[in-house]
């Protein structure tokens, strides 16, 4: 769920429900036997460690407030696309911060996982390979059937789909070496520092645990792991 900056599309937002997750993921080419979507019920090492390895990357949906906004509108004037091949995109449709998540998530590890040949994902990313950020946000503005799958996804939750909703999805992710915080609201990645694919998670979740003590009152975050079916 998202509330996004001003744009001119805008779509329903998906539910933070790794049921939801896995067939939306599933039915755009990931394989069901190869990567699947858990919830991660605690941040400390004992929950962290129920989740099953290893994690190809982490969603976190947290609570957009006035600190966080202008926390993000500080650091982006200072951000730069990393040179290590990082797979980012801009968000230009209202409420799709949920697909873009998973866009990144995916997008970073083509090279661990096989897409189903001629799938809408394997032709998304061989297409938007050579885009920069902001084309590869038309590009997904534009697709219909990316559009109309997001529809789907969006209608199958449990809670009542609206587009009256203050949070955001983002995505971790480990890409030569460091953890990137991937936000198609930002103008660029942002690294966290050194990371490995064992660590992501911990990784992750110190970042995780630093945002969410900024806004202790709030219930609304929301941890799913993106894990390789071993």
């Amino acid at each position: 769920m998202s509330q996004t900056c001003a744009a001119s599309k805008r779509w329903l937002p998906l539910e933070a429900n790794p049921d939801v997750i896995n067939q939306y993921i599933w039915g755009l080419g990931v394989s069901s036997e190869e990567v699947e979507c858990f919830d991660v019920y605690g941040l400390d090492d004992e929950l962290l460690a129920m989740v099953p390895q290893p994690v190809l990357a982490v969603l976190f949906l947290y609570p957009l407030t006035p600190q966080s906004e202008e926390e993000r509108k500080q650091l982006d004037s200072t951000l730069k696309m990393p040179s290590d091949g990082v797979y980012f995109m801009k968000q230009t449709v209202g409420n799709a911060c949920g697909t873009v998540g998973l866009l990144h998530a995916i997008g970073n590890i083509t090279s661990q996982i096989n897409l189903a040949d001629g799938s809408f994902l394997e032709r998304l990313y061989k297409s938007t390979k050579n885009m920069d950020p902001m084309e590869r946000a038309k590009f997904l503005e534009n697709d219909s059937e990316m559009e109309e799958a997001h529809s789907v996804a969006a209608s199958a939750g449990d809670t009542e789909a609206s587009d009256d909703v203050y949070e955001h999805f983002i995505c971790f992710s480990c890409v030569g070496g460091q953890l990137y915080e991937l936000d198609g609201r930002r103008s660029a990645p942002v690294s966290h520092g050194a990371s490995s694919p064992e660590s992501l998670l911990q990784d992750a979740a110190r970042v995780i645990r630093q945002m969410i003590a900024k806004n202790p009152d709030s219930n609304s975050f929301n941890v799913i792991a993106v894990s390789k079916k071993m």
